[in-house]
């Protein structure tokens, strides 16, 4: 069955490791909900784990995560570009991948969907995954073990997080925090390159024998 995922900007390797199938869905229904990743990701800088948030105007609630708008009033592209840039500027594939992803940070996009859904889509030709998204049509309430409410910020902070990366890999910083798990995609993608893939692969495989569909 192919899996069920809220939008997401710059999603944790977790996320990802769902999209190694040949197809998945987004959720496009549902309303927009604050202090997720929905807008938010996690890198990890010289100073630790750093969240960067893109933020959005409010305009009432309950707003369908279809029409929410991202804000511009401050220039918070520039500074998650910059906070990447410093974070692994000096890991061994920033190079190679930074040209695609900077566009999204000096373009504009109005929504925050369409936002995350081409960056989305940027991120599985730079890891040459094939899969298909497909949006809902309608919207279905979350039932136990849904993707959409287990891969969030607050989960991942709890001791018995069903998705908690046990398999490390090169990090920048991993000499002055070790390996810190459930970071943005990008951290993967930037550390270990075309080897990402094998590790989605392999993570995907482990939650298949959690039973995690």
């Amino acid at each position: 069955m192919a899996p069920l995922l809220t939008t997401s900007y710059l999603p944790p390797v977790e996320y990802f490791a769902f999209l190694t199938q040949e197809e998945a869905w987004l959720e496009y229904c549902e309303h927009y909900r604050k202090q997720t990743f929905r807008n938010r990701c996690v890198i990890l800088t010289s100073n630790g784990p750093e969240a960067l948030t893109v933020p959005v105007v409010h305009s009432r609630n309950h707003e369908p995560i279809a029409e929410t708008r991202i804000d511009y009033a401050m220039p918070w592209q520039r500074t998650h570009w910059r906070a990447i840039v410093s974070a692994y500027g000096c890991s061994p594939y920033f190079l190679y991948y930074q040209d695609a992803l900077l566009p999204f940070y000096e373009q504009r996009h109005e929504r925050l969907f369409d936002f995350n859904l081409q960056l989305t889509r940027t991120l599985l030709r730079m890891l040459q995954l094939p899969a298909k998204l497909h949006l809902t049509e309608k919207f279905t309430p979350p039932a136990a073990g849904d993707l959409r409410t287990l891969i969030q910020p607050h989960g991942q902070a709890a001791p018995d997080y069903v998705f908690r990366l046990t398999e490390p890999y090169y990090q920048v910083f991993e000499h002055k925090f070790g390996f810190v798990p459930n970071l943005s995609i990008i951290d993967l993608i930037f550390n270990t390159g075309p080897a990402a893939v094998t590790y989605l692969r392999n993570l995907r495989q482990h939650f298949t024998t959690l039973n995690i569909s």
